[in-house]
């Protein structure tokens, strides 16, 4: 017998036991397709590299070409970016997340409490969590954890607001480990939005131990970002956590004055790493670079993955909408799109421009006067003066040179000439020179070619020890081939060395490793390899920072007991005002 006729005879036995005829029967409903589940939305607001700037950045660091190709003229800064972040925000479905650096390097309105001012108000923005940059390691691993935790600092003490409460958002960083192979810093974070659990890897860059002061990671180990990476997303997918983002702090270069949707990349280290992390990984958010790029790639299970970057300083904001499906819980590649909003200031320098703008935030604008009253006095004292702006971008074609890389300089073998250090010539390392001396007075009414403490800060904000060793003649000629690609130890990129006004050289960049430095002369004369030459230079270069490893081969450590290096620029500025822009003689480009 058929199974449709064990059927009927149940019917019909149904049908006999409760006095219905077969005809009284209802008929049975056509089976139906139950409706599918409706995917649930969730956003990420992200910013990336925003190193203290609660204030909207002046000059060149203020401005950034946005989705139109206008240049917008003023853009960034703490009240502003809480207004785009409100502004964007669905409640109880985004979050706010970032990518590093988000403070150290930072304007003296935030380094002068330990960047305490920033982490108070990123908490206050609604910040979520943030993977570790280079640059939270600046101070140490210690001070990251009090910045975290709260407490005092235990040489300064208390900040005038008090004693410091702690981060209102997590620090995440799966590749940092200590000599014991533990985690140095919780390497994920697990968040719920919207009802769907969103995971967090938290990576660095794995050569921050070679632009951070080697005291400040000692015991750290800085692994691979993609092995760290997919560990960790292994260990999300075993608790059950399917949609994943990694923020990792590094990123790539872009080719200049591009839309900030667009994806000029121009080198790979950021693609490499969103291409290999594993396919668990829905979205990468980068940062490092301070570029803006929306870019895609293809991950290891030949999906479509997204990776962004919001340039720095508070000046871009990056939102990321998604879908994630109802059943499984993981993102819906096909529902990813991206867009990095510019935040342009809504105030005269804009003046004009079709731009969409924002106001400043008032309770954020608030925490930022308290602050800036707060360290006015010391800001806004006056240190030296200038005849013309003195920048840090090299001209276009040239040799690499700056004319404030070149007062550094000086600066620097001024005092240790005059205090102990017997320095014959002095190196400064560009990306140390963080911003340039503007002409034109600031609001705070200090007036046209005054320099003020806060303004030296802003272009010296390491607080790096001026130091000077001893290299023989063929250790410096080896530290300044150090300064391109293509040998042993090379750059990642170019980095020219900014040199005293005493050190004159050529180089032919085509030449081959080892043979581009040629005409090598201190005061004039030709240098020797077996001669003896002090050097001075600040003590993240001299300990073998970015990558000039040929400098730990100097002898006879000198420290200077003046300060810090920007204590060595200010006083030279008071002494030798006005200085006037430097020519760009001193490195000779020949090919």
């Amino acid at each position: 017998m058929t199974s449709r006729s064990l059927l009927r005879l149940a019917v019909a036995g149904v049908a006999a036991a409760t006095g219905l005829t077969l005809a009284a029967l209802p008929a049975a409903a056509a089976p139906t397709a139950s409706a599918k589940p409706q995917p649930i939305p969730i956003r990420l607001l992200t910013v990336n590299d925003f190193h203290g700037n609660l204030e909207t950045p002046t000059g060149s660091s203020g401005r950034i070409v946005n989705e139109t190709g206008v240049t917008v003229q003023s853009a960034g800064g703490a009240a502003y970016l809480a207004t785009a972040i409100k502004q964007n925000t669905i409640k109880g479905r985004t979050d706010v997340v970032a990518a590093g650096d988000l403070i150290g390097a930072s304007p003296l309105i935030s380094a002068a409490f330990h960047d305490e001012p920033t982490v108070q108000v990123l908490g206050a923005l609604g910040l979520d969590v943030s993977s570790v940059g280079n640059h939270e390691f600046d101070e140490g691993l210690t001070e990251l954890r009090r910045l975290q935790k709260g407490g005092c600092h235990p040489t300064d003490g208390c900040s005038p607001a008090g004693k410091w409460k702690g981060a209102k958002y997590d620090y995440i960083g799966a590749n940092v480990v200590d000599d014991d192979g533990r985690h140095a810093l919780p390497p994920i974070a697990i968040r719920v939005v919207n009802g769907v659990k969103i995971g967090y890897i938290g990576l660095v860059t794995k050569t921050t131990p070679s632009i951070v002061t080697p005291a400040s990671i000692a015991g750290l180990t800085f692994q691979d970002e993609v092995e760290a990476g997919n560990r960790a997303a292994a260990w999300l997918k075993r608790r059950g956590v399917n949609a994943m983002v990694a923020l990792v702090h590094e990123g790539d270069s872009i080719t200049a004055n591009q839309s900030p949707d667009a994806c000029p990349l121009t080198t790979g280290v950021g693609r490499t790493i969103a291409t290999n992390l594993s396919a668990d990984v829905d979205l990468v958010v980068m940062g490092h670079s301070h570029q803006a790029y929306v870019c895609t790639t293809t991950d290891p299970a030949g999906n479509t993955r997204y990776f962004t970057q919001g340039s720095s300083f508070g000046r871009v904001l990056t939102q990321i909408d998604f879908q994630v499906d109802k059943k499984t819980r993981d993102v819906i590649r096909s529902s990813v799109t991206a867009d990095n909003k510019v935040v342009a200031v809504d105030g005269p320098a804009n003046a004009g421009l079709d731009i969409t703008k924002y106001a400043a935030d008032p309770t954020i604008d608030s925490l930022v006067s308290y602050w800036k009253t707060a360290v006015a006095s010391k800001a806004n004292a006056p240190v030296g003066k200038i005849t013309a702006d003195i920048t840090n971008v090299a001209p276009s074609g040239g040799s690499g040179e700056t004319a404030l890389g070149d007062v550094i300089a000086d600066a620097q073998l001024a005092a240790a000439k005059k205090d102990g250090g017997n320095a014959d010539i002095a190196l400064m390392n560009p990306g140390g020179v963080r911003t340039l001396l503007t002409y034109a007075g600031s609001p705070a009414g200090e007036g046209d070619g005054v320099v003020t403490y806060g303004e030296a800060f802003a272009v010296q904000p390491f607080n790096n020890l001026l130091q000077a060793v001893t290299l023989t003649g063929a250790e410096l000629k080896t530290v300044l081939e150090q300064q391109f690609t293509g040998g042993p130890n090379a750059q990642a990129f170019t980095k020219i060395l900014q040199p005293s006004s005493n050190l004159t050289y050529s180089y032919n960049a085509s030449a081959a490793w080892g043979s581009r430095i040629s005409d090598l002369k201190i005061d004039g004369a030709a240098v020797t390899d077996t001669q003896s030459v002090r050097v001075a230079a600040n003590n993240f270069l001299v300990s073998g920072g970015d990558a000039f490893t040929e400098f730990t081969k100097g002898t006879d450590l000198w420290t200077w007991n003046g300060g810090f290096d920007v204590d060595a620029f200010t006083a030279y500025l008071t002494a030798n005002s006005p200085i006037a822009p430097p020519a760009l003689t001193r490195i000779t480009k020949v090919g």
